[in-house]
């Protein structure tokens, strides 16, 4: 195999893996998306590992 047939493979699964996810999700609502960037927004950072308190002393 050359470099040439790896990437065609490579390339091909991707396309292949963004087809699969595209025809198998829901369209998205940007009406009901969290912001993309929330500074000043108010809002309170959820869902990571970033967000949790620190750990009692």
């Amino acid at each position: 195999m050359t470099r040439g047939h790896v990437v065609f493979i490579t390339l091909l699964g991707v396309t292949v893996f963004l087809g699969l996810d595209f025809a198998n999700s829901a369209p998205l609502n940007p009406y009901t998306a969290p912001p993309l960037f929330s500074l000043g927004s108010g809002l309170a950072a959820t869902g990571a590992h970033c967000a949790a308190p620190p750990p009692a002393q």
